[in-house]
């Protein structure tokens, strides 16, 4: 009787629980979060969603199988006061080759799609249409290089859309985990060791990244973002980049606050590149710069000396050079985000970050170098002409 009584209740709990279990699920719709895995957007990515989908449909229809044929059993066998001693079985041949052979098939079922997707996903493409991006993960921000375009930028990887791309991913510290979520799975990234990931972006936008293995207090702020552009975007993006070379920088900088403080209609950034002479030098043309007539760039370009900001970040894109402490700033005023994916790039974000950055983010290697409130704002606007 009390069996009987606690049976009719069990619903009636249950019933109470689903509305609050369908109200934390919807809570965690791929429309409100965007860093998930669930929702694939490249080949790759498709890879490993097609063997995990094809290992939880298996696991649904075991688990379909194993309770209804506990339920079937508990209902029709259930004992009854008046029921004499059930008779004793020991061992069924038949039935103990079923459940080893059933169990070996289904894991052959799942093993041989996921063998053949760590093939996959562990080849190397090659060709002139693959863009290599060197990844470089440091304590807490993402660096990345294109070496076939001699090109370097942090904490914002821009990829075109319908390119195959190949990732070779190295540490300057500590192990990291290098994870775009739309576009391929966590992939650790080593000091001294190459590891790699390939994949192809099918649509333009811009999607979230994060470093996926604790490498230190501000682990949970090591994000990036990828940049996915049509064809001609990126094209376009790259030309740019390139024009922010090592004598060009204080050139595209300057025409930029030239043209903010005038109010004309030149374009800024988008000055064409000099050609090189011999030697890999810029003509003179490109390589002497107009005094800037906004005078906060000017101080700010200073204080960017005095400080010694120059001995830790590069204002250049092109044949940046390596082992910098701090990340690239060639066109940091056009980014999204500062404090790799922290913060939006804003001028009172980044004057509060150029004052006390320890304050924003603990433990970066970036030291408070007693910038007054003017100072931050002279250098805001330096910094905000290099886009």
């Amino acid at each position: 009787m009390h069996l009987r009584i606690r049976a009719l209740r069990l619903p009636r709990r249950v019933a109470f629980v689903l509305p609050l279990l369908l109200l934390f699920a919807a809570g965690c719709s791929p429309e409100h979060y965007p860093q998930t895995g669930l929702r694939p957007l490249s080949d790759y990515a498709r890879i490993g969603d097609d063997i995990q989908n094809t290992t939880f449909y298996w696991a649904v229809g075991v688990f379909v199988l194993v309770e209804g044929a506990l339920l079937y059993a508990i209902f029709r066998f259930r004992g009854k006061p008046d029921d004499p001693e059930p008779r004793q079985i020991h061992g069924n041949t038949a039935i103990e080759i079923i459940w080893t052979v059933v169990p070996a098939l289904i894991l052959a079922a799942i093993a041989v799609p996921t063998v053949r997707g760590i093939f996959e996903t562990n080849a190397i493409p090659k060709g002139p249409e693959v863009l290599t991006v060197e990844v470089v993960g440091h304590q807490w921000w993402w660096e990345f290089r294109y070496p076939d375009l001699k090109l370097t930028t942090a904490n914002e990887l821009h990829i075109p859309v319908g390119q195959t791309v190949l990732v070779r991913m190295g540490s300057g510290d500590v192990i990291h985990s290098f994870w775009p979520p739309r576009f391929a799975g966590k992939r650790d990234v080593f000091p001294n060791r190459e590891t790699r990931m390939w994949f192809k972006a099918e649509k333009a936008g811009e999607y979230p990244g994060q470093c996926a293995e604790f490498c230190g207090i501000e682990h949970g702020r090591m994000a990036f973002r990828v940049m996915a552009q049509t064809p001609d975007e990126f094209q376009a993006w790259v030309a740019h980049m390139q024009t922010l070379g090592p004598k060009r920088a204080a050139a595209a900088a300057t025409d930029s606050v030239r043209t903010a403080s005038a109010g004309a209609a030149v374009q800024t950034g988008k000055t064409p590149a000099a050609k090189p002479q011999a030697g890999g030098q810029d003509t003179a043309a490109a390589a002497q710069a107009a005094p800037p007539s906004d005078p906060a760039y000017a101080a700010g370009e200073k204080l960017f000396m005095a400080k010694g900001c120059v001995g830790c970040h590069s204002l250049q894109a092109v044949d940046a050079p390596k082992g910098m402490i701090g990340p690239n700033l060639a066109n940091v005023g056009a980014r999204t985000t500062i404090g790799a994916g922290s913060f939006k790039n804003t001028d009172e974000t980044l004057a509060r970050w150029i004052q006390n950055p320890q304050l924003l983010k603990q433990g970066v290697l970036m030291p408070n170098l007693g910038v007054t409130p003017d100072e931050a704002k002279s250098l805001v606007a330096f910094l905000r002409a290099h886009k």
